[in-house]
């Protein structure tokens, strides 16, 4: 005897790009308390480091030293009109200048908070 009744199909789980999340979607919290505390859970059992808490690279300090001493170099070519290889050599003594200068502040930034981080969790 033939089938009459059409099979119900299953909602397809996955990306375009053919992935499959292995976690299933958590339920909504059954209260306001219950969402505070997955809220707080999450934030505190996360990835762990933001890009803040991680130390300074030379490689970031290089980037963005060569970034600003581009610019540094436009602005004495278009704006103050300076011939082409003084504006360079302006730019290569910045380059030269920012990239030390800025891995170092950093460093010293992200020591300081290192610091309060560990007073922080010292103290708790």
């Amino acid at each position: 005897m033939a089938q009459n009744q059409k099979r119900r199909r299953r909602k397809r789980r996955g990306t375009q790009g053919g992935s499959i999340d292995a976690r299933r979607r958590a339920s909504r919290p059954r209260s306001r308390e219950e969402a505070k505390a997955r809220a707080r859970s999450s934030r505190s059992s996360g990835s762990g480091r933001t890009k803040e808490d991680l130390p300074p690279t030379w490689r970031s300090s290089i980037i963005r030293g060569v970034g600003a001493a581009v610019i540094f170099a436009l602005l004495l070519i278009v704006i103050f009109k300076r011939p082409l290889g003084v504006s360079l050599a302006f730019g290569g003594f910045m380059l030269a200048f920012y990239i030390p200068t800025g891995y170092y502040i950093d460093l010293a930034m992200w020591r300081k908070r290192e610091r309060k981080r560990i007073r922080e969790r010292n103290n708790d």
